[in-house]
């Protein structure tokens, strides 16, 4: 891997613009396994903007739906025992990741089946079976989190990896140089993967920082970095693969920043603000849909045929209608109970 600032895509540029050449696509079980994880993303997503603008979820969520290809490229080549922090946009990462629809729906329900028995709500979900360490609501928070899960495995003699999800908002934040100071200092295994979206919130990448890429950041701590299209999993699939290989073998850490695009506002389905980003842009974007790009390329090739993508978006709807009856007959907790699993004893 090498220090790159070629971009695949700009973080708000016309979505149809040309990238790099295409990576070829993996066997039929690993297409269809990214198709599964962006799928499961995208409809739980749905639901939970759904359910939330309607009333029925408590509080409020920060939706993924757009960003799929980050999260299920970059999972699919990790196992249970590398390690993962996420953001409050953390929904994604964690279905991705392995986690399970029926304990996700009742924790957002704030109900004693969730992950954090109901006590943690949307940005605070985790299953470390899994290696998920939690969504954070820190901004840059959960990056800290990854890098110690990194230090604790090599002080074991481990080969698994940890990987810190982060936003282009994150990367100004001191808790991101902090750790990647030390991760490069003590050559840790941890992958940072930016999230690219374009915005900080509200605030324009271009309006925050000086720097066009994340990615050029990395250099100041002796690290590689790579760039690639965040609307293309089968691309993130390569570009943290071959950073993953590297930790896993001692390399050491990389950074690889995914250029990709939120469909929806900073929060909710409506969302809070309409003046920062056009509709022209945001439907640019979703022309290159990376769930759509999978598909149509899957199918000319060869590898699936569009009946079978379509029995996965039925299975998942099946799955997701099934977790949200679960999730809303599962029980409130009990205020009796209000220390219990907060204080140690």
């Amino acid at each position: 891997m090498v220090t790159t600032t070629e971009t695949g895509v700009a973080p708000v540029a016309p979505a149809g613009q040309a990238t790099k050449t295409a990576e070829p696509l993996p066997s039929r079980e690993v297409v269809l396994d990214l198709h599964r994880r962006m799928v499961r993303i995208r409809q739980f997503e749905t639901e939970a903007g759904r359910l939330m603008e309607g009333g029925r979820l408590p509080g409020f969520l920060h939706l993924y739906v757009g960003q799929e290809a980050v999260a299920a490229g970059a999972m699919s080549n990790l196992r249970d025992d590398d390690q993962i922090s996420s953001t409050h946009r953390g929904h994604g990462h964690a279905v991705a990741k392995g986690a399970q629809f029926r304990q996700m729906f009742a924790e957002l329900f704030g109900r004693v089946d969730g992950y954090c028995k109901g006590r943690g709500g949307s940005m605070h979900i985790n299953d470390l079976s899994i290696g998920m360490l939690g969504a954070n609501g820190i901004v840059g928070g959960g990056i800290p989190i990854a890098v110690g899960a990194a230090f604790a495995a090599k002080y074991r003699g481990e080969d698994s990896v940890a990987i810190p999800f982060f936003g282009d908002g994150a990367s100004n934040i001191g808790a991101f140089h902090e750790a990647a100071n030390m991760a490069g200092i003590l050559e840790l295994p941890v992958v940072f993967v930016c999230e690219n979206n374009g915005y900080a919130e509200f605030t324009a990448l271009r309006d925050h920082m000086k720097l066009e890429n994340v990615a050029d950041r990395a250099a100041a701590y002796g690290m590689p970095s790579e760039i690639c299209d965040g609307m293309d999993a089968v691309e993130v699939r390569a570009a943290v693969g071959r950073a993953v290989e590297r930790a896993r073998a001692g390399g050491g850490p990389s950074l690889v920043e995914a250029k990709t695009y939120r469909y929806y506002d900073h929060q909710g389905v409506k969302g809070l603000r309409k003046t920062y980003r056009t509709q022209e842009e945001v439907e640019a974007w979703k022309e290159r849909d990376a769930i759509k790009l999978l598909e149509a390329r899957a199918v000319a090739e060869g590898l699936a045929t569009e009946a079978e993508f379509a029995q996965i978006w039925t299975e998942v709807d099946a799955d997701i209608a099934e977790s949200v009856a679960f999730a809303e007959n599962s029980p409130y907790p009990d205020t009796a109970d209000i220390a219990l699993n907060v204080y140690s004893v």
